[in-house]
């Protein structure tokens, strides 16, 4: 069967069938790690803050979740040995989420596997389309105030960058 050639896509038809593209393609790096997608940003925004960690109110922003979806998600966590829950040091009545040894090993795998997922998606283009494709979308979520939930270093140079223009 030959396929019709689609009609040409404005930027909202565009930007949306992208979302589902990356997140089918997010998806399905979480579920070979038997993770949910929501699980695998969580993993990701907690991979590097070592002793940090982040409190629940922090999650909350970040993640974009109410604070009942977050709690639940950190529970499944907990419950496979991801992360774990300390008291907050200056706050007492908080907590701050932690990555275990096993959540940080998962964490590394998937997300070595979901950059290199993702990057394949863009392979079609150019170099030059790359980096203009990095430069406008670094642009739209940086203005959009979207938070880092998942960032690799060739992200972060030209996320800096795109702030730098403006």
């Amino acid at each position: 069967m030959v396929r019709e050639p689609e009609a040409p896509m404005g930027v909202v038809s565009a930007l949306v069938r992208s979302a589902f593209l990356v997140d089918a393609t997010y998806e399905r790096g979480a579920r070979k790690h038997q993770l949910t997608s929501q699980q695998g940003q969580l993993l990701c925004v907690l991979m590097g803050r070592g002793d940090e960690g982040y409190g629940m109110g922090e999650l909350v922003r970040i993640l974009g979740l109410a604070k009942s979806s977050l709690t639940g998600l950190v529970d499944r966590s907990l419950r496979r040995g991801l992360v774990r829950r300390e008291a907050d040091a200056a706050d007492g009545r908080a907590v701050r989420v932690f990555l275990t040894e096993e959540g940080d090993k998962v964490a590394a795998e998937f997300y070595e596997e979901t950059v290199a997922a993702v990057a394949d998606l863009t392979t079609m283009l150019s170099e030059t389309e790359q980096h203009q494709l990095t430069e406008l979308l670094g642009r739209l979520v940086l203005e959009n105030k979207v938070p880092a939930v998942f960032e690799d270093e060739s992200c972060l140079a030209a996320a800096e960058e795109a702030r730098d223009a403006l």
